[in-house]
């Protein structure tokens, strides 16, 4: 039997087209989740959304986050449901991006996540985190004020333990919103 082949991000944007009655490239919203067959590569069809500033390619096979060039626009990136392995490829929007919906992937490094300059919102839950070292990583994301990380390794160890919230909100003390729950500051906590 062989395998389907792939869409690509210009067939996913032609059909987006045909669908919507606008041109890609002048949408400020484009929508290319749980294409059939799966998209599986950001192919460089991508650096034509120019005015693009939400995008979601969630619900297919894409490995590797790349060819975001053109999107000066980017605030809201939806990749969850995917096969990422990594934040590498996403340096060309780290001025711009505000939030980064990324759950239900293969991610188990931080690495790169520092680019993300303006990210106020993380919804990472369900990935393959479990050091905190790795998670110490967002403290170098100075507007991240929303993380979901629940179903990581090392929120499931430590929400065992009862420490999960605690210990999040210690090590990454701007966050406003954990998992969906509203971090509430004590008193001791503001004076540190």
């Amino acid at each position: 039997m062989s395998k389907a082949k792939a869409t690509t991000i210009k067939d996913a944007l032609a059909r987006w087209e045909e669908k919507m009655g606008e041109k890609a490239a002048e949408a400020t919203t484009v929508m290319l989740f749980s294409q059939i067959p799966p998209i599986d590569k950001m192919d460089a069809t991508l650096s034509k959304l120019v005015n693009c500033e939400k995008l979601s390619l969630s619900t297919n096979c894409i490995e590797k986050i790349a060819n975001l060039n053109g999107l000066k626009n980017l605030r809201i990136l939806s990749l969850g449901r995917n096969n990422i392995k990594n934040f590498n490829g996403l340096e060309a929007v780290g001025d711009s991006v505000e939030q980064l919906w990324i759950s239900y992937n293969l991610i188990e490094k931080l690495k790169g996540i520092h680019v993300m300059k303006k990210l106020q919102v993380l919804y990472m839950s369900n990935n393959l985190v479990k050091e905190w070292g790795e998670f110490g990583k967002l403290a170098d994301l100075p507007c991240l004020v929303d993380l979901l990380f629940v179903g990581n390794p090392l929120e499931e160890k430590c929400s065992a333990e009862g420490t999960w919230q605690d210990e999040a909100s210690k090590r990454l003390p701007k966050l406003k919103k954990i998992d969906g729950i509203t971090v509430v500051k004590t008193e001791e906590d503001e004076e540190d």
